[in-house]
């Protein structure tokens, strides 16, 4: 019995110090991987780098040892560096100690990305670390548990035990001392027959299997859980992702006020990000505010995290108001994410649910529309609004804006989302903040005219807080644009001058797949072949089109591959219904759907390969598609494919569509009105068309628009 025992303590006190060990590894990993990406940065830096501060360097003969670059230098003993020809034990220990300054240095810029698809031996490493070390730390947890509730009585029983272990000490016992040992022995087998025992062997054994597991299985841990191994790498090696922010862009007192909260999270089913967990402090500590992040930040989360922290607190009910599109996604993110109970107020049945609602209380679902019905008895507040697409109520004088802001008025908390750059909506912003903190609106109002200014970002910070993907997401793996030429058929060419000539401005744009025979289509061709290495290298793929006719004509062309489509006049339910098929099905999946209806609202990170079936007429339109899958919780790197058709409106549309993107690169977040006014117009087509026309009918040796060919 005692040596039973002593195996399972010196098990569990070793676990101690495994938990040290894994969290050493990945730190450890980190850092070499961070190394190996410092020295290929290095690699194009001329040897002669070192000796920039006149420090007396022979750097010619380390050039002419063939040590071209501070990377090849970095790589050098201090015994190569010695041998080396006129340079001493001195001066080789000075090189070496320079080059390592600059390697550590250059460290600290470099940025670590992990994917699926760049296996490199370094990331390997890492990621093997970190899924030991996050699948350890239950059974860690567990282990260290048992061992500080019973270690005290298991050693105490051990001890009475020993005294009267063996045929003489028992003899020479006294009738006291067999009584403890007696009783030692069953508190003891007890505990070694007994949960405890079989707790400490499965826990041991569990981690046993966890160290022996393979790099194979350590990836694909990361496929299905990125988020939790990109938290854990945060915590334990922060600023490795490039994003070690203690304020987040927060003026410094209010950032204090905000890092103090404190608050519980028990009941939230998902892990939050260090960024996401500052977002819900400032919720909390702030009480009434408009969360701006961009797409792809997960401001659902933070909004579901931040009414479980307050239910936490003692608060009961709360609601959510939404865009009718997003009622289904949002009671299944509540679902997912949370144990908060969710009542949908909406329908036929919203009086009834709402009723259900104020007596055992949860998360009230709405639709802004639905605001006009959702009657509160006097007294009632709700302990947190939110309300989802806030620029849905920007007009005071609307009636849902009315119905909205009555809700609002009765709780002390108000959380506002927009994905929507209001920076240069400055109104529309401020009119917002009025109904949130009144005070906030009245002193920024005054600087309105510096809203591109510091002086402004910083009178709004208490109630407007933006953050942007490259400030706090900028490990997401990389966003591979290509655009696919495609060279027209015979059978095509026939269709689109016809289209151009005779037909509507969508006749034109369908360039490619408006032929009688989808089976000329050189588009046709190349979506099966891009479907095809998607489905080989085990990738999802996305389909968008601004056309419904065309989203048809994909799904048709994949049959059975394809899912059901998503288009406007899908109702929310069953889009859902889609995506949950979509996400259950296997390498080589093609979901299609209109851009106007499918590139917003939804979050597909088990997609990683995006088809734009034409050209969009604003750029934010296609990357708000591609943002469906290159977003958080992305594991893999995101393929963006365009297909277009030279000689075809396509050619034109792009070069225009990429003057008019260099121009949102450089004002997006600072302008939305900007933004907006690069989308082509109408005005822009027409002309574009027309030149197209005059291009065709010189080819065809026509005289005027109407006449027949010669």
């Amino acid at each position: 019995m005692l040596e039973k025992h002593a195996g399972i303590t010196d098990g569990l006190s070793s676990i101690e110090a495994l938990s040290k060990h894994l969290e050493q590894e990945v730190r450890y990993a980190a850092g070499a991987y961070a190394y190996t990406e410092a020295l290929k940065l290095l690699r194009d830096v001329p040897v002669e780098e070192l000796n920039r501060d006149k420090r007396g360097l022979r750097v010619k003969l380390l050039r002419d040892s063939g040590a071209e670059t501070i990377a090849d230098v970095a790589n050098m003993t201090a015994e190569r560096l010695t041998a080396i020809n006129g340079i001493g034990a001195d001066m080789a220990l000075a090189i070496r100690r320079l080059a390592e300054d600059l390697v550590n240095e250059t460290k600290k810029n470099v940025r670590i990305v992990l994917s699926v698809d760049q296996r490199t031996p370094e990331a390997e490493r890492l990621v093997t670390a970190l899924s030991k070390y996050r699948r350890s730390k239950p059974h860690i947890r567990r282990c260290e548990s048992l061992l500080t509730k019973y270690r005290r009585d298991v050693a105490q029983a051990s001890e009475d035990l020993y005294a009267c272990a063996g045929t003489l000490k028992w003899l020479f016992a006294s009738p006291a001392a067999k009584r403890n040992a007696e009783a030692a022995y069953s508190f003891l087998g007890a505990l070694a027959f007994g949960d405890y025992g079989r707790s400490a062997e499965e826990n041991i054994l569990a981690l046993r299997g966890i160290h022996e597991s393979t790099a194979g299985e350590a990836w694909a841990d990361f496929e299905k859980n990125s988020i939790a191994f990109f938290t854990e790498l945060e915590s334990l090696a922060p600023g490795i992702l490039g994003a070690d922010s203690t304020r987040y862009g927060l003026p410094e007192a209010l950032a204090e006020s905000v890092n103090d909260v404190i608050f519980s999270l028990e009941g939230l089913r998902c892990t939050l990000r260090r960024y996401q967990e500052w977002g819900v402090k400032y919720i909390l500590r702030q009480e009434r505010v408009l969360l701006g992040d961009e797409m792809g930040l997960g401001k659902t989360v933070q909004a579901i995290a931040a009414m479980v922290a307050l239910r936490n607190g003692g608060a009961t009910h709360f609601v959510v108001i939404c865009p009718a599109s997003v009622l289904t996604n949002w009671c299944r993110e509540l679902q997912r994410h949370s144990n908060l109970r969710v009542v949908r107020v909406y329908g036929q049945t919203r009086g009834e649910a709402l009723a259900a609602w104020l007596g055992s209380g949860g998360v009230a679902v709405t639709t802004y529309e639905t605001t006009a019905y959702f009657r509160l008895p006097d007294g009632f507040s709700p302990a947190m609004v939110v309300a989802d697409e806030a620029h849905y109520i920007k007009n005071p004088e609307a009636m849902r804006s009315k119905n909205v802001r009555s809700i609002c008025a009765r709780a002390p908390r108000l959380l506002f989302l927009t994905g929507t750059a209001l920076e240069n909506r400055v109104d529309e912003m401020l009119e917002l903040i009025r109904v949130l903190q009144p005070q906030v609106a009245a002193d920024a109002e005054k600087l309105a005219f510096l809203s591109s200014a510091p002086q402004f970002r910083e009178a709004v910070a208490p109630v407007y807080y933006r953050r942007k993907r490259e400030e706090v997401l900028r490990e997401l793996p990389e966003l591979i644009e290509t655009d696919e030429w495609c060279t027209l058929t015979p059978e095509e060419t026939e269709a689109y001058e016809a289209a151009v000539l005779y037909g509507t401005q969508a006749d034109a744009r369908r360039v490619s797949w408006n032929v009688p025979d989808l089976g000329c289509s050189s588009k046709v061709r190349r979506l099966r072949e891009l479907v095809e290495e998607a489905e080989s290298e085990g990738r999802k793929v996305l389909v968008f089109s601004f056309f419904l006719e065309t989203i048809r004509s994909v799904c048709e062309l994949l049959g059975e591959r394809c899912m059901d489509p998503i288009h406007g006049a899908v109702p929310p339910p069953r889009r859902q219904e889609i995506l949950d098929e979509f996400e259950r099905a296997g390498a080589g999946a093609v979901l299609a759907a209109q851009i106007q209806t499918g590139g917003t609202g939804l979050n597909i990170q088990s997609a990683s390969v995006v088809i734009l079936c034409e050209p969009q007429l604003k750029p934010s339109t296609e990357m708000q598609a591609i943002s469906r899958a290159y977003r958080m919780g992305q594991a893999r790197s995101v393929l963006a494919y365009r297909l277009l058709c030279d000689d075809t409106v396509d050619e034109r549309l792009t070069e225009l569509l990429e003057q008019k993107r260099v121009v949102f690169d450089a004002f997006a977040d600072r302008s939305e009105a900007a933004r907006e006014d690069l989308e082509l117009d109408a005005r822009t087509l027409d002309a574009v068309l027309r030149e197209e026309a005059e291009r065709i009918r010189e080819k065809r040796g026509l005289l005027a628009p109407n006449t027949n060919e010669a």
